[in-house]
């Protein structure tokens, strides 16, 4: 597939007019080849990535975060924030990013991330438009809910409430996400799934009452991986997709 035509099925699926004034989605970095034939895809584009990418002889490197917001000033191969770009380029390998574009996108990250939980009347959290928020058919507890998010997520979550609270309706922003925490209150939501919080975040949650499930960054997000390889394979079998087994997120627990 030609790398416009890439592009163009690509934006069809995360428009880049959905993303936010800070964001920086799209083609990072131009391939040498503009025949798609093999695409890497991860969270992520790090030194370990970009090496994966190479050692699988992909054209393009297809990630979520993208590698630059600000303007670069140099690319260095001893720089730990422009390695990865640096080995990119020298294999001749071509970046393009998805972020809160493909957030906010139907059957986005966030859609991914309540698909997990069966909810029904899923519709877009008032705001930015990234977060989502549905309903159960019966209610639960906090408990309950937040061991399913640990199961359907395979992550260790921290929660904040009443273990006993009844939960019916969920709101999620995936990956950093606490700044809709409000929202999600004001539009009736029982409790607010997201990837991190920060300690005064939490505390603002507990005064007004709103339960909360953190369940990491990486594990809120990668869950698109696969619904959004299984997307582009759909458009083209010209195109070879893998997920990254070298973007694993930056934690371990023990």
């Amino acid at each position: 597939m030609r790398l416009q035509d890439w592009i163009r099925e690509m934006e069809r699926i995360a428009p880049p007019d959905l993303a936010l004034d800070f964001d920086n989605p799209g083609l990072l970095i131009t391939p040498e080849r503009k025949e798609i034939r093999r695409v890497l895809v991860a969270l992520d584009c790090t030194t370990a990535v970009a090496r994966e990418a190479a050692a699988f002889d992909a054209d393009l490197v297809l990630t979520h975060h993208p590698l630059f917001f600000h303007g670069v000033k140099h690319i260095l191969e001893e720089d730990p924030d422009t390695a990865a770009a640096y080995l990119l380029l020298r294999n001749g390998i071509g970046m393009y990013a998805a972020h809160t574009n493909l957030d906010a996108a139907e059957g986005g990250v966030n859609d991914a991330l309540l698909a997990c939980f069966a909810l029904r009347d899923v519709r877009p959290l008032p705001g930015d438009g990234l977060g989502r928020i549905g309903t159960f058919d019966r209610p639960m507890t906090l408990r309950a809910f937040a061991a399913l998010v640990q199961d359907k997520l395979q992550a260790r979550a921290d929660v904040a409430g009443d273990p006993e609270r009844e939960i019916l309706t969920v709101a999620c922003v995936s990956g950093s996400g606490a700044e809709d925490i409000a929202i999600a209150k004001a539009a009736g939501a029982d409790v607010f799934l997201t990837g991190e919080c920060r300690h005064h975040e939490a505390l603002a949650a507990k005064e007004i009452d709103m339960p909360l499930v953190v369940a990491g960054h990486y594990e809120t997000e990668k869950i698109v991986l696969l619904p959004l390889i299984a997307r582009l394979q759909a458009l083209s079998n010209d195109v070879q997709y893998k997920v990254s087994q070298s973007d694993s997120g930056p934690y371990w627990r023990l």
